[in-house]
C-alpha cells in the first residue's frame, strides 16, 4: 500500500482588529452620509412649514395668522446648510482638519435641534404679525396653537448630530476625495520621460526606450533601438 501524505486543509484567515476597524469604518461612512443628507433635508423642509397659528383682533373682529419656522427662527435652516457643507468637507481634509470639520458637523446638528425646541413654544413671531396687521404695537396673538413641525425639525437636527458623531469616531479611516496624492499623503512624483532614441540615418519613427512596443517595432524594422 502506497504512502499517504496528509495535505493540510487551509483554514480561513481570522479577522484582525484592523480588519474589523476597516469594516466598521466602511459601514459608518454610508450611515453618516445617509444621516447627514437626510437630516439636512428634513430641517430645511420642516423649517419652512407652519410652526404656530393664532388670531388677532381687528376692528371688532379677528384675523387668523400663522408663522412659519423661518419666521420664528432662521437658525435651524442656516445650520442645516452649514452641516451639509461640513459633511462634504469631511472628505476633502485630513487628520486635524477632518476632526475640526467633524466637530462642526456635530455642533450644527446640536444647534439646529436646540433652536427648534426653543422655537416650538415661541409666540414672538405671531405677536409681531399681530402688531403689523392691527397697527397696534401692543397687540398680541390669541388662541395660540403650535404644530408638530418644530419637533420634526429637531429630529432632523439629531440626524445631523449623529452623522457628526460618526465622523468624529470613524472619520480618520474614511477615504478622501483628492486624487492628486498617494495613500500616505505625499504628492505623486511626476514621470520624467527620457528623450527618444533614433538610430543615425534611420527613417522610421522615433523610439521611446520606455515603451516596449516601440522597441519591438524597431527590431522588426531591423533597427538597433539601443543606439
Amino acid at each position: 500500500m502506497g504512502r499517504v501524505t496528509a495535505v493540510p486543509i487551509p483554514q480561513p484567515r481570522s479577522e484582525t482588529a484592523a480588519d474589523a476597524t476597516r469594516r466598521r469604518a466602511g459601514r459608518s461612512l454610508g450611515v453618516a452620509l445617509l444621516l447627514g443628507a437626510a437630516g439636512s433635508a428634513v430641517v430645511l423642509i420642516a423649517s419652512g412649514q407652519t410652526w404656530a397659528e393664532g388670531s388677532a383682533v381687528v376692528a371688532g373682529g379677528s384675523v387668523s395668522l400663522d408663522a412659519g419656522g423661518r419666521d420664528v427662527t432662521g437658525v435651524p435652516a442656516a445650520l442645516a446648510v452649514v452641516g451639509l457643507a461640513a459633511l462634504v468637507a469631511v472628505f476633502a481634509v485630513r487628520t486635524a482638519g477632518r476632526l475640526l470639520v467633524s466637530a462642526l458637523l456635530a455642533l450644527s446638528g446640536a444647534g439646529a435641534t436646540a433652536a427648534a425646541l426653543v422655537g416650538a413654544t415661541d409666540s414672538a413671531a405671531l405677536d409681531d404679525k399681530a402688531a403689523r396687521t392691527t397697527g397696534d404695537t401692543a397687540a398680541t396673538i390669541g388662541a395660540l396653537t403650535h404644530t408638530a413641525w418644530p419637533y420634526v425639525t429637531a429630529v432632523g437636527g439629531l440626524l445631523i448630530l449623529l452623522a457628526g458623531l460618526l465622523a468624529l469616531r470613524y472619520g480618520s479611516h474614511w477615504p478622501t476625495m483628492s486624487g492628486r496624492y498617494e495613500r500616505d499623503g505625499t504628492p505623486r512624483a511626476a514621470r520624467v520621460r527620457r528623450p527618444t532614441a533614433r538610430r543615425a540615418g534611420a527613417t522610421g519613427p522615433a523610439v521611446d526606450p520606455d515603451r516596449p512596443e516601440d522597441l519591438w517595432k524597431a527590431l522588426d524594422r531591423g533597427e538597433d533601438p539601443t543606439s
